[in-house]
């Protein structure tokens, strides 16, 4: 029984005597609650005057709060003391982060939440907010040495950064059709600085706040070029209907505070001369009605007169990393990549007139590929937090998510944390859940195993190998709204984070303004609603079909990628031959350097991992030299170097095991070393090395499965996406391993023959 089944049968059984004792209060309340309204009009007196309030803020989240000389400081935090202070009350500051914070207000564990927060329409919904205490905006900064780039119209040919999923990169990205130049994301504000003074970038994007407070510390070598552009407003947030007291002594304070000069003061000491004038910021935000519109289902846009989707198509193309295994955020269905993110960005691009290119990647492999500039943006249901905020600029959060624990439809013996000391729980790598799982962990005393997948985490506690799951709530009840995932949730949803739409931090801020505007109009016009109710609300007609059905609609999937594998093989182990017999004959020389050079290429190349090969060419290539590689390039080259190392060796050994006495007597016929090694040693030399080359050719093809993890769309990549939307992740890699197996024993039969033909 869980914690809240306990509370409502303790509530069941004392409920005469709650009964009672409201009525007793009722009665109280009406006989000296007029004396007390009396008392309030005659005195006027500040209500708020001394109380304590608890107010949640955020952790990382400079110049607005941070840890300064091991305290907490801020914008936010100078504010709101100078306030209680001016108006008489106390504050307790809890650092929660930032969803946290938004939790605690709603479930009434905080008195209001102050953390940079934006005023939007739909957080209105559960927020009233303070007047605006802050307006942010956009900002371009260049190197401090560049003399050339003094406005947008000189980045034309140029390349600039942003931080992925801040309003500074859809600013860049709608700024990059108009003036011609690219736009580079980055996950940290960091990196897009970075890239700006090694003179990978000429400029870069980022919210002028951030960017201003970078620049005063001294710890940021940029110079700003440009007029701030305006973006959101920040206000304090009580929950709706809730803390009136405190909001208006929050005005109130800040009016003073404004007059007499102290929140300039503030400012100054945060932004230095980028401090923005006080008494110019503006004074509330207008709402906006919704509208009921028609949803024809996934992968379609919603319909809405108020919500163009036929605008043209001016803004440029972005290629958009994402994710292939977070159902109901992105999946395959019918062939068709679907789930909220794709439908919300295909909404918002057709909204704000750019186009998309979707590259499913996976989620570690999406963020770096938005990192090395080989994808504009990010979105794969993830989550704004602020270590991912000194890489990656965000968007506007467009889905406030939640964690919650699962075990096994069997387990009753799980109910609470308390429950899992000395066992073993399953999460997802990089998720919420993970977080909060390791969290609990010291407390309660279990262990955490992670997984890439979420279905490889569901099965692992179905299998019984963990007995719970943490997963964000909106997967983790799609999962099981689907009948594949034999799982249920034994706890409520604990606050997660907000997820947001990513850019490389200081690049492609044209594109984030678009996606935040195209957002703002998804969510007046209520397409945003329509779009995550036909996945969250309308009931799942996944079925759990057999085998042969599961097969039936998987082989097109599968037989494709199946195509890819084979290309990679054998233009893989084409160019794997051509470096191994090179670099085998340099093995042989006799003269020092040549032999090092050889050696150095099979040492570097068999002593590390092809994964990390395949990173270093995807990802660290491009970033070094700004030549972006497909998946089947740099897969490519990544197999043939790895496998042309292990070929070298296979040559050298192949030549080494020919009678000396062979080369010998061919040079003593008169032919040259040259004509020596191909027509008599290396002839007899392959028919020593073809055992271990069909070893090799094998061990490439299976080889290839690595490339799935940089969206190289072979035969695992095809499993690991089908899985995502089924969940029968037990009978697709079956079937994966059948197919392999099948590949590889024809491939060594066509090997042998050739063996048996050519070498006897």
């Amino acid at each position: 029984m869980s914690a809240f089944q306990h509370r409502l049968e303790r509530w069941r059984a004392s409920r005469s005597t709650i009964l009672s004792m409201f009525a007793v209060l009722l009665i109280l309340l009406m006989t000296i609650g007029g004396a007390v309204s009396a008392a309030h009009a005659i005195t006027g007196t500040n209500q708020a005057q001394g109380k304590t309030y608890t107010i949640a803020t955020d952790t990382t989240w400079a110049p607005f709060e941070f840890e300064r000389d091991g305290e907490l400081r801020g914008i936010d935090i100078d504010l709101i003391n100078a306030i209680a202070e001016n108006q008489g009350f106390s504050v307790d500051i809890k650092v929660l982060g930032f969803d946290g914070a938004l939790a605690a207000v709603q479930a009434g564990q905080a008195d209001a939440v102050m953390a940079g927060m934006s005023i939007t329409d739909e957080r209105k919904q559960i927020f009233d907010f303070s007047n605006p205490y802050f307006d942010s905006g956009i900002q371009m900064a260049i190197a401090e040495n560049n003399e050339t780039i003094k406005s947008y119209e000189d980045l034309a040919g140029q390349k600039v950064s942003a931080k992925n999923g801040t309003e500074g990169y859809d600013f860049a990205q709608k700024l990059a059709e108009q003036h011609g130049f690219t736009v580079t994301g980055f996950q940290d504000a960091a990196d897009a600085y970075t890239d700006v003074t090694t003179g990978n970038s000429v400029a870069v994007f980022d919210d002028y706040p951030i960017l201003a407070y970078g620049i005063a510390t001294g710890n940021v070598k940029l110079k700003t070029v440009t007029p701030q552009t305006q973006a959101s407003s920040y206000g304090m947030g009580v929950k709706k209907g809730a803390n009136d007291e405190l909001l208006t002594q929050f005005n109130e304070g800040l009016k003073n505070l404004i007059a007499d000069g102290t929140y300039q003061a503030i400012l100054d000491d945060y932004l230095g001369e980028n401090a923005p004038d006080a008494q110019s910021i503006g004074y509330g935000q207008a709402a906006l009605g919704n509208e009921k519109l028609s949803d024809d289902g996934p992968g379609t846009l919603p319909t809405n007169p108020n919500f163009a989707v036929d605008t043209p198509k001016t803004n440029g193309t972005f290629i958009i990393a994402t994710d292939t295994t977070f159902a109901p955020f992105e999946y395959q269905k019918d062939g068709q990549l679907v789930g909220i993110d794709m439908d919300l960005i295909n909404a918002i691009a057709a909204n704000q007139g750019f186009e998309v290119q979707i590259q499913p990647l996976g989620f570690d492999a999406a963020l770096q590929a938005v990192q090395s500039g080989q994808a504009a943006g990010v979105i794969a249901g993830m989550s704004i937090t602020d270590e991912r905020k000194q890489v990656f600029d965000f968007s506007e959060p467009y889905f406030d998510s939640g964690i919650q624990m699962a075990v096994s439809v069997e387990n009753t013996d799980i109910a609470s944390y308390a429950d899992l000391a000395g066992k073993t729980v399953a999460v997802k790598t990089g998720t919420e859940g993970a977080a909060f799982a390791n969290e609990l962990a010291a407390e309660h005393g279990f262990t955490v195993n992670s997984f890439s997948d979420s279905a490889d985490m569901y099965n692992d506690v179905a299998t019984g190998n963990s007995v719970a799951a943490f997963e964000d709530y909106p997967v983790l009840q799609f999962g099981i709204a689907s009948g594949n995932v034999p799982l249920k949730t034994v706890t409520d949803p604990e606050p997660g984070a907000s997820y947001g739409f990513a850019v490389l931090k200081g690049q492609n801020q044209d594109l984030l303004t678009m996606f935040n505007e195209g957002l703002q109009n998804a969510k007046d016009t209520g397409v945003y609603q329509t779009i995550v109710d036909r996945y969250l609300k309308a009931e799942q007609a996944e079925s759990n079909t057999g085998f042969f059905g599961l097969l039936a609609a998987s082989m097109p999937a599968l037989m494709q990628g199946l195509g890819f594998t084979l290309i990679a093989t054998a233009l893989s182990i084409f160019f794997a031959m051509i470096l191994g017999l090179f670099f085998g004959i340099l093995k042989l020389s006799n003269n020092w350097l040549v032999r090092g050079l050889a050696s150095a290429y099979v040492n570097i190349f068999r002593g590390t991992p092809v994964l990390v090969q395949a990173f270093f060419f995807y990802f660290g290539v491009p970033a070094v030299t700004g030549v972006t590689l497909d998946a089947l390039t740099a897969g490519v080259i990544t197999l043939s170097l790895n496998a042309g190392a292990y070929i070298t060796e296979i040559v050298r050994g192949g030549v080494q095991s020919v009678d000396t006495g062979q080369m010998e007597a061919a040079r003593s016929l008169g032919l040259g070393w040259g004509k020596s090694m191909q027509k008599v040693i290396l002839p007899q030399a392959f028919k020593i090395m073809t055992p271990n080359l069909i070893n090799q050719f094998i061990i490439t093809l299976k080889d290839t499965s690595l490339l799935s993890v940089l969206g190289f769309a072979e035969l695992t990549y095809q499993g690991r996406i089908i899985i995502a939307s089924t969940f029968r992740s037990f009978e697709i890699w079956i079937v994966v391993g059948v197919i392999y197996f099948i590949v590889i024993w024809l491939l060594t039969l066509l090997s042998n023959w050739f063996d048996r033909k050519f070498n006897k």
